[in-house]
Formats: C-alpha cells, structure tokens, sequence
C-alpha cells in the first residue's frame, strides 16, 4: 500500500495546506495540521510510534473535513 492509499486525507491537506511533523522548541505536539485560515489540529507531544502519530492525524484531518463540508 502506498503512503497515498493508507494516508488520503494527510496527501490532500498536504496539496492544500500544510502538515508539520517534528518536534518544535514552542510547540507541545509533534503533528502540526494548518490551513490557509491557521492552525486546523495539533497531536500529542508523544506516540509510541511515528504510524500512531500519522494514524491520529489522518483521522483528525477526516473528522475536521467532515465538519466544514469538504
């Protein structure tokens, strides 16, 4: 499976908007996901692995799509 199969909705927020991964000194997350509008979801500052992080962002970018109607 690709990253674009498992991962769809990260692929779309990454062609219209941006997604941080890493840690940052002023940040307690290591998923940042931001829109043209500012910052959309945050993750945990810890996962127990980076397929836990990616997993939890893919559903938080669907959940935030469903609510706004994309």
């Amino acid at each position: 499976m690709t990253f674009d199969e498992q991962y769809p909705n990260i692929v779309w927020m990454m062609e219209n908007g941006r997604v941080e991964i890493g840690r940052e000194p002023y940040s307690d997350s290591f998923i940042r996901v931001i829109d043209e509008g500012g910052l959309v979801w945050e993750s945990d500052k810890t996962y127990k692995t980076i397929a836990d992080a990616l997993a939890d962002a893919e559903a938080a970018i669907g959940r935030w799509a469903d609510e706004i109607g994309l």
